[in-house]
């Protein structure tokens, strides 16, 4: 097994290599924690949709349906709303963090398999980087619809 990558590419290549990648795995922890963010309100979205759905249920078995009911109906469609945004943001900053990491894996390849992977490796990080600016204006948009209800 040794043998069989011995010749094939040198080590201070491999360094090289690993030199270049450092960028792009600092942009994968940076997306890592985005997505820690946007999950964390998510999460919270989820709780607060699930608590207001049993208190509709509640009142639904309780008495005839009345203005608050009605109110929680509203609230729950912006909640709604807001789920949908994160979700948008968080499959944008995900295919972002997929994407820098066919980045790195392209750049170790044509390393290994001697052609030439730079234009491959050029188009994927731009997308990447579409990807997280698309993912980060949704995250926007959420944040300004969070605050401000309507």
């Amino acid at each position: 097994m040794t043998e069989l990558f011995s010749d094939a590419v040198p080590v201070n290549t491999v360094s090289h290599l690993i030199q270049l990648s450092v960028a792009p795995v600092f942009l994968l922890a940076g997306i890592g924690s985005l997505l820690g963010v946007l999950v964390s309100r998510l999460s919270r979205i989820v709780s607060k949709s699930e608590e207001l759905s049993n208190i509709l249920l509640m009142e639904k078995s309780q008495s005839p349906v009345d203005r608050r009911s009605s109110e929680i109906r509203q609230r729950l469609d912006f909640l709604e709303r807001r789920r949908r945004y994160l979700n948008h943001a968080i499959l944008a900053c995900t295919m972002t963090g997929l994407l820098v990491a066919l980045v790195i894996m392209i750049m170790f390849l044509s390393a290994f398999f001697a052609f030439n992977g730079s234009v491959l490796i050029a188009v994927l990080f731009i997308l990447a980087m579409a990807s997280l600016i698309v993912g980060l204006l949704i995250f926007l948009r959420e944040i300004y619809y969070a605050s401000h209800p309507r």
